[in-house]
Formats: C-alpha cells, sequence, structure tokens
C-alpha cells in the first residue's frame, strides 16, 4: 500500500444549506468533483439522515474510486463537514487529483475555519524474493 490520504474538518460552513442536506444534490456535486479531478468512480452512496431537535438531517456521501475512495459527513446544525480523500499511489502517482478533489469540495462548503491534515500511507516495498 502507497497513497495520499488529505482529510478535513470544515467548520462554520456558509454553503447553501442543501449541500449539507439534500442527498442525491451532493451526491450529483460530488461525482461532478470526482470527475473533474481524474478520478475513476466505480460505486457511489449517498445517504440522508433524519433531523433531530437539533436541526435538520445531514447526510453522509461516500464513492468507491479505483483509486481508493471519498467520503464525507455534513452535520447541518453544526455548520460543520468531515471530509476524507485517500487515493493508492501504487501504479501511478494520483495526488495532484487528490488535492483537486479535495479542494474543489472544501470550496463547495465555504467553511469558515479549515483543519486539514495530510498522512503519507504506505511504502512501496519490493516484492518478496
Amino acid at each position: 500500500m502507497h497513497g495520499l490520504h488529505l482529510t478535513a474538518d470544515l467548520h462554520d460552513c456558509q454553503c447553501d444549506p442543501r449541500w449539507m442536506t439534500d442527498a442525491p444534490l451532493l451526491l450529483a456535486a460530488v461525482t461532478r468533483a470526482v470527475a473533474a479531478a481524474g478520478l475513476t468512480p466505480v460505486g457511489q452512496l449517498a445517504h440522508p439522515f433524519a433531523a433531530t431537535p437539533a436541526g435538520p438531517g445531514g447526510v453522509t456521501c461516500a464513492v468507491l474510486l479505483a483509486e481508493s475512495h471519498l467520503c464525507l459527513h455534513t452535520w447541518p446544525e453544526q455548520g460543520s463537514v468531515a471530509l476524507d480523500v485517500y487515493v493508492c499511489n501504487f501504479s501511478a502517482d494520483h495526488s495532484a487529483a487528490a488535492r483537486a478533489l479535495h479542494a474543489a469540495l472544501v470550496t463547495l462548503f465555504v467553511p469558515g475555519r479549515v483543519t486539514p491534515h495530510t498522512l503519507q500511507r504506505g511504502s512501496i516495498a519490493a516484492p518478496p524474493a
């Protein structure tokens, strides 16, 4: 395994509230962002959550990629999003595409504050003898 894992906690999001609550709309936007970044979707799911006394329900959205995955979770009542983009770099370096996808999704939510994390995962090991 060898890859780039980008995560971000987005706070005080000022986006159109539909991006935080409308599962089909969000999935369509995420799918467009994946294509624009040059990554390959192989499966997708968006799950809406019911409203609670704290506010409207959020959305969990996942796109399986040939290169690995994208997941995001929205908390509209808090104006927050958890974003997770991971790409495997074994057969080719997909790091630039992961960064482009990550940036596009951060921009979509218009956060007032972003806490990003970058993790290089694994290393390319020589095949066993």
